[in-house]
């Protein structure tokens, strides 16, 4: 008995792999901010806390980075989209006002045609004068 999943689409894909990459960058993070902690006092000398507080900041920029950098893609996809998206509604707009416009004209034509005829049958109606 196999239960079937359903399909995810590639927004909510790219968005558990964006989580999960912020959590294991956050597990990064709080290890190496406190790895410096678990060394004896004979191997941490005066550089190391400040090297370990400079290699925990470099993780933490690593990590906006990879985030910012997930988030801005999918920015500048969604930019791209609304403009094709523009674009597409600017010429179904002119293409309504050109069926519009023609409609409009094949109108009058027909009023005109209309009323050429009802004038023609008005004559044919009149009683002939004697």
């Amino acid at each position: 008995m196999n239960a079937m999943l359903p399909e995810k689409n590639d927004q909510q894909t790219e968005a558990e792999f964006a989580v999960a990459d912020v959590e294991a960058g956050i597990r990064d993070f709080v290890r190496n901010d406190i790895a410096y902690l678990r060394k004896t006092p004979s191997i941490l000398n005066s550089d190391t806390p400040d090297a370990a507080a400079e290699a925990t900041v470099n993780n933490v920029n690593t990590l906006i980075q990879r985030v910012a950098g997930v988030t801005s893609n999918e920015i500048d996809n969604l930019i791209g989209e609304l403009e094709e998206l523009r674009a597409f509604m600017h010429q179904e707009g002119e293409r309504v006002q050109r069926e519009l416009g023609s409609f409009a004209k094949l109108s009058q034509t027909a009023m005109k045609s209309t009323r050429m005829i009802a004038d023609s049958l008005a004559q044919w109606k009149r009683p002939s004068e004697e």
